[in-house]
């Protein structure tokens, strides 16, 4: 049941990014009153809309910014930070400064088999954070999305071949556009959504196979798919340098589709949006 009480504002976390941009673009749309909130309200990536009453400068860390930033805010939509091994602490506090501000329900953007547990290893901080603001007294909602196919083609080496130890498991990676309608669907009625975890995937349950005949078929590249063993995935990777946390999330990456823990397309998109998710296919033939 849609709620009857008088909109208040939107605040929208990330609006210079992929995400945060189109939905401040829907809300726009749709007329609602939001307040944009970035890291830098300088920015010339800030969208200039009619419905954006103001652009504040948000930095998760810092509490105290971000609660002066949320003040007025009704309803946020808080857009995970990029990875870091301060993410849970960060949105922690970011949500600690929402419930001082007097923000009345949290959209959060977290991600699929999210769990203390979880192979995927940054699915473990969204789960974090998704107790954090249960606990909040705030209400929320979680979109669980998958892994985005926007990011599938980037899998690929410069040789064409895509590493890791995924096996025969499966993925219904969804397009960051349909995470964003989602978004945009629950920020327009927030009140019918409080209390809600939604699964937001594509439509059809990919191979890693599957996802390199797709794009050898739409590109006419030449993409192919290696099953890494977990050792050769880290040895792998051992030449970039990155830190033990960082390695350890990219190749959880190929183990949690070898879990299929982001196989079954939940058809929430459709459902949320009244249109079904881009394939693979589409999305690549788009760009």
């Amino acid at each position: 049941m849609s709620s009857t009480a008088s909109p208040g504002v939107t605040g929208v976390t990330g609006a210079t990014g992929h995400i945060g941009g189109l939905v401040t673009r829907g809300l726009d749309a749709a007329g609602v009153r939001q307040r944009l909130l970035v890291r830098d309200p300088s920015s010339p990536r800030v969208p200039e809309l009619a419905s954006v009453e103001g652009v504040a400068a948000v930095d998760y860390a810092d509490l105290e910014r971000s609660r002066a930033a949320l003040t007025g805010v009704d309803v946020l939509l808080l857009v995970s930070a990029h990875e870091s091994p301060t993410r849970v602490r960060d949105h922690a506090r970011v949500i600690d400064a929402a419930a001082q501000a007097g923000v009345r329900h949290v959209v959060y953007t977290s991600f699929a088999g999210a769990a203390p547990d979880a192979t995927f290893t940054l699915a473990r901080d969204h789960h974090a954070t998704e107790e954090h603001l249960r606990a909040s007294g705030m209400a929320w909602t979680f979109l669980r999305d998958t892994l985005y196919l926007d990011f599938m083609e980037q899998l690929a080496g410069p040789d064409g071949v895509i590493r890791g130890p995924a096996g025969t498991g499966r993925v219904a990676a969804v397009a960051r556009a349909d995470v964003a309608r989602v978004a945009t669907a629950v920020l327009l009625d927030p009140a019918a959504h409080a209390g809600a975890t939604y699964d937001v995937t594509g439509p059809e349950p990919l191979t890693l196979v599957e996802v390199a005949a797709t794009i050898r078929a739409v590109r006419g590249t030449s993409v192919t798919f290696h099953d890494e063993t977990i050792e050769e995935a880290y040895a792998s990777r051992a030449s970039y340098g990155a830190p033990d946390w960082q390695v350890d999330a990219w190749v959880s990456t190929y183990t949690a589709i070898a879990s299929n823990v982001m196989a079954r397309p939940s058809g929430d998109v459709e459902r949320l949006t009244g249109v079904p998710p881009l394939s693979l296919e589409q999305l690549l033939r788009l760009g």
